[in-house]
């Protein structure tokens, strides 16, 4: 029913494994975890614009919060009224908080893609969607420091034993994936949140978002390790690295598009204000003229009418 999904995830998974594959040997652990790896970062490549869109939608949420809560205390008690209201404001200013959504919303569908892509990856089977069964077979026979990509550490012995491998070995690699996908998703959600205005971090909601995305998602790696192929926690590990070094590059990009605009000239009635020092222009031939005229009082006009009179006169 999820072909339209389970196919591309495995043609990209399957160009990937050609690549590596030709560089390395085809059944070497290593090509098939590379080809995890680059799975996940042509997926985001192909979400970047989108996540840019995304970061300025909730840029512009945070920078009109008041204006929303201002809505939410006067059509509080009306729904559809508020609803519109918030249409138009959103309309207004350009933003949409569900389209902001869509880069999360791609990846789900293709993380539980990749997971049953994975789990078609069993000894002897004839193929698994793209993959012919020599694929299958190198896939299977794929060794990562001893564990196997398709296995999860709580599969039973019998399981593990089936592809070669065993819970220790799947434990060796598996807890120290589990660990760093837990670390890499706290911090990733902690730039993001550090990104927030003051404002947008009192609120409630916002607080316990915060929370969650910070400890209570990066639990996830870890109570849900276990169940994980170990493909999928490189795919998770993969992941949080390509968000936080996305993160550190659109939020510059967008921290020096604010700089460049906070530092371009005051504009009155579309002329540009010059604000360079005009220099003083030189009035020291003026002022010495003035000096040699005396009983001359500046504002005062002097009645000259006397310079004509004959000597002997009186008025």
């Amino acid at each position: 029913m999820l072909d339209f999904i389970y196919y591309p995830v495995s043609a990209i998974l399957w160009f990937w494994h050609k690549v590596f594959g030709f560089l390395l040997d085809p059944a070497s652990g290593y090509a098939w975890a590379l080809s995890v790896i680059f799975l996940v970062f042509t997926l985001r490549a192909l979400l970047f614009k989108p996540f840019v869109h995304q970061v300025r939608s909730m840029k512009k949420m945070q920078e009109f919060a008041p204006q929303i809560r201002e809505l939410q205390a006067k059509y509080g008690d009306d729904r559809q009224k508020l609803a519109m209201e918030m249409q138009k404001l959103q309309s207004e200013q350009g933003f949409n908080p569900l389209s902001g959504c869509l880069p999360v919303l791609v990846q789900v569908p293709v993380f539980f893609g990749l997971f049953h892509v994975l789990n078609g990856f069993k000894p002897g089977a004839p193929s698994n969607y793209i993959f012919d069964a020599n694929d299958v077979a190198s896939f299977v026979a794929a060794d990562f420091f001893g564990a196997k990509l398709s296995n999860t550490i709580s599969q039973s012995p019998e399981m593990l034993a089936a592809f070669g491998t065993d819970r220790i070995e799947m434990m060796v690699v598996g807890v120290p994936l589990m660990i760093a996908a837990a670390i890499a998703t706290h911090f990733t959600a902690r730039h993001s949140v550090q990104r927030q205005t003051a404002d947008a971090a009192a609120q409630p909601q916002t607080a316990v978002m915060n929370r969650m995305t910070l400890w209570i998602f990066p639990m996830f790696a870890i109570i849900g390790g276990p169940f994980l192929p170990l493909a999928i926690l490189i795919y998770w590990l993969a992941n949080n690295f390509w968000t936080l070094a996305q993160q550190r590059l659109v939020f510059s990009r967008i921290d020096r598009e604010e700089a460049a605009q906070a530092g371009a000239p005051a504009v009155v009635e579309s002329t540009v204000v010059d604000t360079t020092p005009v220099p003083e222009a030189d009035t020291g031939d003026a002022a010495d003229t003035t000096k040699d005229q005396p009983g001359e009082i500046p504002g005062v006009i002097e009645d000259r009418s006397r310079d004509t009179d004959k000597p002997g006169e009186t008025r």
